[in-house]
């Protein structure tokens, strides 16, 4: 029992982040505001907040959270990531079972003709020879090395836990990212329509004009170029629009041909005016591909332990208890008992250096975890450092575009009314059109930037797992059921 205690290779301590690190030299607070319904709403950053397991429900649209929920069930990657964890937890506990004693039971019966030459009997007789043992075998865990494999399985079973969480949490940003995308997109063919009908309002009214000799051919001709331009920029939105919407199909696990009419539309969505920013000490706890990497460095250092396991002497104890008898005998009867007790010592001795080499291969794949673990954490603090900064410069951005729009209607309205008394040429009113369609368009995009960011922000922190009720407690459970480290 005392040597079962001595565990070789080195004890698994998750590699510390630097103190000083964090997401920006500057705190972000507050982001603008713009002076519009949708999407324009400043947000303020909460140090330390914690984030909800459900975070999409925030934008509070009941659409959309049916939409995540649908997805989370029925997704084929939701499935096999489920299935994977599964998986390793069966693994698991087969690696379990080599801490415990084999027991095997057999019973045979043999009809076996003799030779009477090699016998010495006159004839060659016909035997039969029934037998039934109890076998127990036990391979005692003298310097760790079914642990540290135990330890390794179990690293691998947590790593394909946060590879799940990071299935949930990709594909419900993914849906959110889809139905904004599908908002922006509709917004923008609502906004483009309005423009095309603004535009042939003004082709009557130069046609008109050109019949009463007040203006040229070429002033009509010009306005049709630029109705039949902004016309053709409606084929590719509703391509854009019908493309987003079967992405969205797939995200659901539906096919095409099952969508089922759902509409989305920017002032349908809310922008959360608090927005949590985790502590820079707690994200490397929070992202599930940070978890994931730790896993995996878990994994590799467990390794290093069965490789120097592999090394030293393998003990054994293996026992059989049973009795065999000739045709017309009982079993188990009197004289009839067998039993053995074997004990060995397995110690290599000379491999040509293939268990050091395999050690040292174990070594070199930690060390290789190990920078890949801090490339990850690495990319984790850029990650949510790109969504602060986006946050604060997408607002600013709308707040911006949503003047230029203002600005272009009013400079629109004042060229329309100045070429309707002939004070400006056509060729002002034109500009003047283009310039506020652009500006439109613009603004619709910077407002569906607002939300993604959002989604982008609370993806960044970890997305809330450890907050989450949805999760099927047959995927999320710890294999550790004898309780074993």
């Amino acid at each position: 029992m005392a040597l079962a205690g001595c565990t070789v290779g080195p004890d698994f301590v998750r590699p510390d982040v630097a103190t000083n690190a964090d997401y920006s030299r500057e705190q972000l607070t507050t982001t603008a505001q713009a002076d519009i319904a949708a999407g324009g709403a400043a947000q303020r950053l909460v140090a330390g907040m914690d984030i909800p397991g459900q975070w999409w429900t925030l934008f509070r649209s009941p659409s959309l959270n049916a939409l995540v929920e649908e997805a989370l069930r029925a997704n084929p990657d939701v499935s096999a990531a489920q299935a994977a964890l599964r998986q390793a937890n069966e693994l698991v506990y087969a690696d379990q079972a080599a801490l415990f004693p084999s027991v095997s039971g057999n019973v045979s019966k043999t009809r076996e003709k003799v030779s009477g030459v090699a016998s010495g009997f006159p004839t060659s007789p016909i035997l039969t020879v029934s037998s039934a043992s109890l076998s127990v075998s036990y391979a005692p865990d003298v310097f760790g090395g079914t642990r540290r494999q135990i330890e390794s399985s179990t690293a691998q079973a947590e790593y394909e836990r946060f590879q799940l969480e990071a299935t949930y949490l990709t594909l419900s940003a993914n849906v959110v990212n889809t139905a904004v995308s599908l908002a922006s997109v509709r917004d923008q063919v609502v906004a483009t329509e309005a423009i095309i009908r603004l535009q042939s309002e003004q082709l009557d009214l130069l046609d008109a004009q050109r019949r009463l000799g007040a203006i040229a051919d070429t002033d009509v001709l010009t306005q049709q170029t630029a109705l039949a331009q902004t016309r053709a920029t409606l084929p590719p939105l509703q391509k854009q629009l019908a493309q987003t919407r079967n992405q969205l199909m797939a995200y659901l696990g539906r096919f095409p041909n099952q969508d089922q009419g759902e509409r989305f539309n920017l002032a349908s969505l809310h922008l959360s005016q608090a927005l949590p920013v985790s502590l820079p000490s707690a994200i490397v706890g929070q992202r599930p591909d940070v978890r994931s990497a730790q896993a995996q460095l878990h994994q590799a250092s467990a390794n290093i332990g069965v490789a120097t396991a592999n090394q030293l002497p393998q003990f054994s104890i293996t026992g059989t208890l049973g009795s065999t008898v000739a045709g017309g005998t009982q079993l188990f009867s009197a004289g009839s008992g067998v039993w053995s007790l074997v004990g060995s010592i397995v110690q290599p001795l000379f491999d040509a250096g293939k268990l050091e080499h395999r050690k040292r291969a174990a070594v070199a794949a930690y060390d290789e975890s190990a920078a890949r673990y801090r490339g990850t954490v690495v990319a984790a603090f850029q990650d949510v450092a790109n969504a602060l900064r986006a946050l604060e410069a997408d607002a600013d951005a709308l707040n911006q575009q949503v003047a230029a729009e203002r600005s272009a209607q009013a400079s629109l309205d004042l060229v329309q009314a100045q070429f309707r008394l002939g004070a400006v040429a056509y060729i002002n009113l034109l500009t003047a059109q283009q310039t506020y369609q652009n500006t439109v368009l613009a603004r619709v995009k910077a407002q569906a930037a607002r939300y993604s960011d959002t989604t982008a922000l609370f993806q960044a922190l970890g997305g809330g797992w450890w907050n989450r009720t949805d999760v099927n407690p047959a995927t999320a459970g710890s294999p550790d059921r004898f309780g074993l480290p």
